[in-house]
């Protein structure tokens, strides 16, 4: 699933000096899931996850961030090593005036199960002005994730990349070979959404609602969750459409919403334009349509949305809705508008197209979940709700009677 630049150069050296007994193996795209290209860098490589034909048709950098943050995207190898080492070069964010965000996480997978959670030192850190949205980057050297202490013996090796940060891979050393792990007939699950697909709040890479839904439903993951950028763009759709799938699904709402980017003549026409492109690419593949999970400012207030100072003044990210609720009448989208003709529409397609399914998000979170683990920030599930998201999608998509039902492991 991954694809890199016609002409890409081979991998450069390493940085960080070897001890005796290390061998550094080439970082090639047989070695990474998940991502859609790989970019040679002075660095190495780093991952994109929306190819150059479709960056090039939007500027907009808050999608160039979201789209190099490599949410699901992991090296996998077969390796006796008992110790791994990763250089990369991550790029780490700090919002002025906001509070500070922790480090992005490596997690380690054996055979499936996790086994480690790192972070790397070191690191590019781009400092962002909240107030006017610039933002300023201060070049910082590539740091080492080290995992010691594996079992000796063959096994399946994951690194998942942290969801968060922008990383440039730059040297994988071991102290035994590695080899590329095939897929094993495992079906390949594409998923698009906004931050929460992405990750936001989520403890670690690994555990992402989809990484988890894709780890209980034993397929293979490919995460196109953009934060602020699941804007029904058909550039994104026809990535989708020309990205090899088994399974296809795509949450659609909260940053339409909180971006107020259409009305609702403009989002139906959208909807089923972004279906169709997909259904080019894709005419038998079962596809999935999940409406917004609950987030109380935008049931039924349009956006746009915006930071809530009054918190950050007390030292407390929150976001607020702006809009006004009787502006509905003039077509401004809420998430219960989008739910009912997101509903409608999936059920005027289905007639003609019984692979297409639809899933109220509330049923992933909703007001007795929002009163058991409020959205810390009045927009993104905390880590203990993706968990739960993960495993309720698992279990009525992948689950007995659900959509992706044949897919299991």
């Amino acid at each position: 699933m991954t694809r890199q630049y016609d002409g890409l150069p081979g991998p450069g050296p390493s940085t960080t000096p070897q001890s005796a007994g290390w061998i550094t193996t080439p970082l090639t795209a047989d070695l990474v899931r998940g991502a859609l290209e790989l970019e040679r860098t002075e660095h190495g490589l780093l991952p994109h996850r929306l190819p150059a034909r479709a960056r090039a048709q939007c500027d907009d950098a808050l999608l160039a961030a979201a789209e190099a943050k490599p949410s699901g995207v992991r090296l996998a190898f077969r390796t006796r090593a008992t110790a791994v080492e990763l250089d990369t070069l991550p790029t780490k964010t700090v919002y002025q005036g906001a509070p500070p965000r922790p480090d992005g996480m490596y997690d380690l997978l054996v055979d499936g199960s996790f086994a480690a959670r790192a972070s790397a030192p070191g690191g590019n850190v781009m400092t962002v002005d909240i107030t006017t949205g610039s933002t300023e980057t201060r070049p910082g050297p590539v740091g080492t994730v080290r995992f010691p202490g594996l079992a000796g013996r063959m096994k399946n090796v994951e690194i998942w990349l942290p969801h968060n940060e922008t990383t440039q891979l730059v040297a994988l050393r071991t102290d035994a070979p590695v080899e590329p792990v095939p897929l094993g007939g495992r079906k390949v699950w594409l998923h698009h959404g906004s931050s929460i697909s992405h990750g936001s709040d989520a403890a670690g890479p690994s555990t992402t609602w989809p990484a988890l839904a894709a780890s209980l439903g034993g397929v293979e993951l490919v995460n196109l969750g953009l934060s602020g950028s699941a804007m029904l763009d058909a550039f994104t759709a026809r990535v989708m459409r020309d990205t090899p799938a088994d399974l296809i699904s795509v949450k659609i709402g909260i940053n339409l919403v909180n971006g107020d980017v259409m009305r609702l003549r403009a989002f139906t026409s959208a909807v089923h334009g972004f279906l169709d492109t997909i259904r080019d690419g894709h005419p038998e593949v079962p596809l999935l349509v999940v409406s917004p999970v609950l987030c109380p400012m935008h049931e039924d207030t349009p956006g746009p949305g915006a930071f809530d100072f009054t918190a950050l003044s007390a030292g407390r990210l929150r976001f607020r809705a702006t809009g006004d609720p009787a502006e509905r009448a003039a077509g401004k989208l809420t998430l219960n508008v989008i739910r009912d003709e997101l509903s409608r529409i999936v059920k005027q397609r289905a007639a003609d197209d019984p692979r297409l399914h639809h899933l109220d998000g509330r049923d992933l979170y909703g007001e007795a979940d929002f009163e058991e683990s409020p959205l810390p920030d009045g927009l993104h599930p905390d880590a203990a709700s993706h968990r739960r998201i993960g495993e309720r999608f698992a279990e009525r998509a992948f689950g007995t009677g659900g959509p992706f039902a044949a897919a299991g492991a």
